[in-house]
């Protein structure tokens, strides 16, 4: 099955419809299987004494609130329900995580397929048994979790009837350092709980995405944006349009190219077997009855004729004719 690529659009359409659907657009081309966006009432998760984190507040007013800033984020459901219709024309899903118990109403009247469970909710008892309710597939993300919270929400989840479940190892840093990504995570995820797994990236670039499909993702999902120099909470830690699509085809040919376990010859480097290998041949001129040395016989290419791994078989037979010196030796 294909790695399942998500394009995280989440907040970066700045609160405007028209560059959401410019995000839409821009995923598409990339070629990525989905566009996540995130869908919330702001005063139904932060209060007005909630402060931003320091990465939000880098990029965006420090001295606003959070709940002010989510405000300016915001699109309205009705908005929403024009870019889902905008996704099914330009035959990209549609995806978006919501926040709030309203918001998850509402994209469930959208007949919403998927369900993706941000970082900040795997602790959040009511939320998961809610989404589990809908007994829907679940993408559940792990960012700042121990084993021991992935196990209690994993457990909710299944326990409510929740759909099929895929867990993404993650790090909630904006961006993330390569030495806090620790993708071997991922692994002990798959081996602890038995569930497909998948990897949220907020490094910068497109080599740890690409390196945890070598490592058996099933599904990638990155933020994107339109401009990384635009005002916003996470514009700099996302990718421009162009590194989008290149992360895109890197992940297909690596999943290509990551095969079977079985080792043997391709098809594609059979032809090449005679001109690399090498065979047996005389060293030297060789007379009929003369008995085969190490001194009278090398190893050289083509590789045609009888194989060097018979080397210990060959020394000490006599020659059953003559021989010119290149010419390969039979037996």
């Amino acid at each position: 099955m294909s790695v399942y690529i998500i394009a995280e659009a989440g907040v970066n359409h700045n609160g405007s419809l028209e560059l959401a659907k410019k995000l839409v657009d821009s995923a598409k081309h990339a070629g990525a299987d989905c566009i996540k966006f995130q869908t919330f009432v702001a005063k139904n998760i932060a209060s007005k004494n909630a402060v931003k984190a320091e990465y939000q507040k880098q990029q965006t007013d420090s001295n606003e609130s959070q709940l002010e800033m989510l405000k300016k984020l915001e699109l309205s459901f009705d908005e929403f329900v024009e870019l889902s219709e905008y996704c099914k024309s330009q035959k990209i899903e549609f995806l978006s995580t919501a926040f709030d118990f309203d918001s998850i109403d509402f994209l469930n009247s959208l007949s919403m397929q998927t369900w993706k469970i941000p970082s900040g909710d795997i602790t959040n008892l009511p939320y998961l048994v809610k989404i589990a309710k809908l007994s829907k597939p679940v993408i559940l993300s792990t960012g700042m979790s121990t084993m021991g919270d992935i196990r209690a929400a994993l457990r909710a989840l299944k326990e409510n009837g929740s759909g099929e479940i895929t867990v993404l190892h993650c790090t909630t840093e904006y961006p993330t350092p390569f030495t806090d990504v620790n993708l071997l995570a991922m692994k002990s995820i798959e081996k602890e709980f038995g569930v497909a797994v998948g990897y949220s990236d907020h490094t910068k670039g497109i080599e740890v995405p690409i390196a945890a499909v070598a490592m058996g993702a099933t599904v990638v999902e990155k933020h994107f944006t339109l401009d990384r120099n635009m005002e916003g909470p996470d514009h700099k830690a996302s990718l421009e349009p162009n590194e989008l699509k290149a992360m895109v085809s890197a992940i297909r040919n690596v999943e290509v190219a990551i095969g079977t376990s079985e080792k043997k010859p391709v098809d594609s480097e059979r032809k090449n077997m005679t001109i690399a290998r090498k065979s047996i041949i005389a060293n030297r001129p060789i007379k009929k009855g003369e008995i085969f040395t190490e001194e009278n016989l090398t190893v050289k290419r083509p590789g045609n004729g009888i194989s060097p791994m018979k080397w210990l078989e060959v020394i000490g037979s006599p020659a059953i004719r003559d021989f010119e010196e290149d010419e390969m030796i039979e037996l």
